[in-house]
C-alpha cells in the first residue's frame, strides 16, 4: 500500500513540477516571440519580465474573511499528510508473503501470516510462555526479519525462553523457508500477577 502511495505521490509531484517548469521556461525564454506563436489567455507566465505572483494576485483576497481560514486549513492538512507520509517511511514494512526455496529453481510463495502463526504456535507450546506475537518485516520477501513479542509466566527464565525461541521455533521457521538467516528482535515481558501472601 505504502509503495503505491509513494509512486502516486512522486508521479503527481513530477508532473506538477514538469508542467510548472515548462510554463516558466516558455515565458522566460520568450519563445512565443522567437517562434511566432501565441499563448492561451490562461497561461501564467507570458514573458521574461513576468513574476510568479503579481501584486494584484498577492492582495486579491486579503480583505475577504474566508481567505486566511482557508489558507491555514489547507496548510494544516498538508502538514498532517506530510507527517503521516514521513512516519510511514520510517515504520518497518510488514511482509505479505515470503519466497520459499522449493528446490526446483522456481520457488513457492508462502503467506507471511501463516509462517507467523506457525512460529507463534510452536513458541506458545513451550513451558513458561504465555503468549507470543510474531511479525515478519522487511523490504524483500526473500530476506524477512522477525519481530517477536513474548509474554512469559512468572516462573519462566527470560534467557532460557529466548534461547528456546531462537533455537526451536525460529530455527524451524528458517529451515522450512530455506533461509540462510532469519534475524529476529525479541521483546520479552512478564505476565502481571499479584503478590503472594507469606504466612
Amino acid at each position: 500500500m505504502l509503495r503505491k502511495v509513494n509512486r502516486v505521490l512522486l508521479g503527481l509531484a513530477g508532473l506538477a513540477l514538469f508542467a510548472l517548469g515548462g510554463a516558466v521556461l516558455v515565458g522566460a525564454l520568450d519563445l512565443p516571440r522567437h517562434w511566432g506563436f501565441t499563448l492561451p489567455g490562461w497561461w501564467p507566465f507570458r514573458g521574461p519580465d513576468d513574476v510568479v505572483l503579481s501584486a494584484a494576485g498577492r492582495t486579491r483576497y486579503k480583505d475577504d474573511g474566508w481567505w486566511w481560514p482557508v489558507v491555514f486549513a489547507v496548510l494544516g492538512v498538508l502538514l498532517v499528510l506530510t507527517l503521516w507520509w514521513l512516519l510511514a517511511q520510517l515504520r518497518k514494512h510488514r511482509l505479505g508473503e515470503t519466497l520459499l526455496d522449493s528446490g526446483d529453481g522456481e520457488g513457492a510463495l508462502l503467506r507471511a501470516r501463516a509462517l507467523e502463526a506457525a512460529v507463534s504456535a510452536e513458541a506458545e507450546a513451550m513451558d513458561g510462555v504465555s503468549r507470543v506475537d510474531v511479525r515478519l518485516t522487511g523490504r524483500h520477501r526473500t530476506a524477512p526479519e522477525a519481530q517477536v513479542g513474548m509474554v512469559l509466566e512468572p516462573h519462566a527464565g527470560p534467557a532460557e525462553a529466548v534461547g528456546r525461541l531462537t533455537g526451536d521455533a525460529l530455527g524451524h521457521a528458517r529451515e522450512s523457508a530455506g533461509l540462510a538467516v532469519l534475524p529476529a528482535e525479541v521483546r520479552v515481558t512478564a505476565v502481571r500477577h499479584g503478590a503472594e501472601r507469606v504466612l
